[in-house]
């Protein structure tokens, strides 16, 4: 996809280039479709966490499979398809959150534009929930993770929302930053 150089990039033109081009679940895992199997690959199946579920501690490759809505993440330089993502505590910088975990319901694969059209509606009304407002008059972004064709054949049809700023690194979660 090729947006004509008109200065910054629109919001829509930014979310839609990181969803393509950095936030696939990559088909590498796709055998990692078992607990088991991912607390083998992963050392113990993620980031250390506390007893409320949240990071402890900054890890450099933790699997996509084992995120969790409320994790954040150093994944701004992410592209293509990822099989792991760096995580930290929230209260650290960080490039993202996870704010919403969606299903989709087909059983048959879709095809990518199908899923990323499900991806930016379900991710868009949940993002509004999260933040408290609109996304048009929000200063953050979303984007997401979403199966691959290989993956959806294991039986992934996961979708993580994740919010950014695309100004940079944040600390803290963004839940309920609606700017009125």
């Amino acid at each position: 996809m090729t947006q004509p150089d008109t200065g910054a990039p629109t919001r829509r033109a930014r979310r839609a280039r990181r969803a393509l081009a950095a936030l696939t679940v990559a088909a590498a895992a796709i055998a990692l479709s078992g607990c088991a199997l991912v607390d083998q690959f992963t050392g113990g199946g993620g980031p250390e966490r506390d007893s409320d579920g949240q990071i402890v501690g900054s890890e450099d490759s933790t699997d996509v499979f084992t995120l969790q809505v409320g994790d954040c993440l150093n994944d701004a330089e992410a592209t293509e398809q990822v099989d792991t993502v760096p995580t930290t505590p929230c209260d650290e910088p960080h490039d993202s959150e996870v704010y919403a975990s969606v299903i989709h319901p087909d059983d048959e694969y879709p095809g990518q534009e199908a899923i990323l059209a499900f991806a930016d509606e379900e991710c868009l009304a949940e993002f509004e929930v999260f933040v408290g407002g609109a996304w048009d008059t929000s200063p953050y972004d979303f984007s997401y993770y979403f199966p691959t064709e290989g993956s959806w054949g294991e039986g992934d049809r996961e979708i993580l929302c994740v919010i950014y700023d695309p100004e940079g690194p944040v600390t803290g979660s963004l839940e309920g930053s609606a700017v009125e």
